[in-house]
């Protein structure tokens, strides 16, 4: 039996900017960089795909070849969406003290309850 291999199909990412420009692994919500993230700190392909169950395998073998291939843009665009992340987090708590959160929303439960 000879193996056909379409070149095209060989090569196809499965990775999809979503509306806000985030890459995602195409027919999931998981971030493109949640998978670099994961790879990074030494999960195994399978590891990462038991801690996103809609994630394929097959895929996420594709996405990681992709990264391997391709891993300087990959890390520019992770390190970007981090800044990014940290930027609007350090931006939220300084209009909104985390700290002592949970006592003050206990503390408007009874208020709320009556």
């Amino acid at each position: 039996m000879t193996l056909s291999i379409d070149p095209e199909a060989a090569w196809r990412v499965p990775l999809a900017p979503s509306r806000d420009g985030v890459v995602l692994v195409e027919g999931t919500r998981v971030p493109l960089e949640t998978v670099v993230e994961a790879f990074n700190a030494g999960q195994s392909a399978e590891e990462i795909a038991l801690s996103y169950p809609t994630l394929e395998l097959a895929n996420l073998y594709a996405v990681l070849a992709y990264y391997l291939r391709h891993r300087g843009d990959v890390d520019t665009y992770v390190a970007e969406r981090r800044q990014k992340a940290d930027t609007l987090r350090d931006d939220i708590e300084s209009r909104f003290d985390p700290l002592g959160i949970r006592e003050r929303l206990l503390a408007r439960r009874p208020a709320q309850q009556s």
